[in-house]
């Protein structure tokens, strides 16, 4: 008899925090570390939490397209993420109330692969339905582009 996975989980998390700065959190058996660079009062020991978000971001990019990928049956071969990303710092800075603290983010997902463009582009569609981390982009009002390149001729 198969176990059957459950569809909702909770997910608990209790962190320590050493600093007005650093966040210690711990995930499995890892401990996350966020923090601000030295030049804004951190240890520099971790991305800040907004350089946390993007990092979320390209890395769910990734595993969820090449789950999409395998059960596509498209080989992307080796791929690169560029991320680039506009970041309204006022939030952050205290100076006024953003309602959408990233209002554009533009992930290129390269692909050095003999898999045609048509093939990475339904990869990309079906990778967008499925992404958590741009879910949450998205429903914040981030205006989110996700670019599947092929790289080789």
């Amino acid at each position: 008899m198969a176990v059957k996975m459950k569809t909702v989980v909770t997910y608990r998390a209790q962190a320590e925090c050493p600093t007005h700065s650093r966040t210690e959190i711990p995930v499995r058996d890892l401990t996350v570390v966020i923090d601000e660079p030295i030049e804004r009062g951190g240890t520099n020991l971790g991305p800040s939490p907004t350089e946390a978000a993007m990092t979320a971001l390209i890395a769910c990019t990734n595993v969820i397209g090449h789950k999409n990928a395998k059960k596509l049956g498209v080989d992307l071969g080796t791929i690169s993420i560029d991320a680039k990303c506009q970041f309204d710092r006022r939030g952050v800075l205290l100076e006024a109330e953003i309602d959408v603290p990233f209002p554009e983010v533009t992930l290129t997902v390269n692909c050095d692969t003999p898999a045609s463009q048509e093939d990475l582009t339904k990869v990309g569609v079906e990778t967008s339905k499925y992404c958590a981390i741009a879910k949450l982009f998205e429903a914040s009002g981030t205006n989110l582009t996700v670019n599947w390149v092929k790289t080789n001729t």
